[in-house]
């Protein structure tokens, strides 16, 4: 090899390997992502209206402000000892195992549509309560919430 071709892949060397290097950073760190790599989940918008039967539904969102993808497995409250998450499809609704909360996204648990469903109730709380609950993640530690109690009609998106 020549000099110039000698210095012309020496050349190429160096900015692949700088190329790589940076990528290689860019994958291993991603803005909002927590120094063990789990989501960093932020809820919002909490609130339960208060019940007319021995069932009651919960409501909020759920923001992911990482690039790491997490899903809500279960929630749990002294309210009850049967606490679901529930879809709504086609204006039926169905217990479900979990539900996604996509990297940099948010699951929003609304009236209308997904929601937590407190079965079979101990008591009624009133509107002005505030119900416990806490909500359990596949890669996540658990998020306790407080759900004030609303009107049995109030429903933020009418507002």
């Amino acid at each position: 090899m020549n000099r110039r071709t000698t210095r012309t892949a020496t050349r190429t060397l160096a900015a692949s390997i700088a190329l790589a290097s940076g990528l290689a950073l860019t994958g291993c760190s991603s803005d909002g992502d927590a120094k063990d790599g789990k989501p960093q989940l932020k809820v919002s918008g909490a609130f339960m209206p208060q019940p007319v039967m021995d069932m009651a539904g919960g409501f909020l969102v759920i923001k992911n402000d990482s690039g790491t993808a997490d899903k809500l497995t279960s929630v749990s409250s002294p309210l009850s000892d049967d606490v679901q998450i529930h879809e709504t499809k086609d204006q039926k609704m169905r217990q479900v195992k979990s539900f996604d909360i996509p990297a940099n996204g948010e699951l929003k648990l609304e009236r209308g549509g997904n929601h937590i469903m407190f079965m079979k109730i101990k008591q009624k709380p009133k509107q002005g309560d505030k119900v416990s609950v806490e909500l359990r993640f596949e890669k996540s530690g658990p998020i306790k919430v407080e759900l004030p109690v609303e009107a049995p009609n109030h429903n933020p998106k009418q507002h």
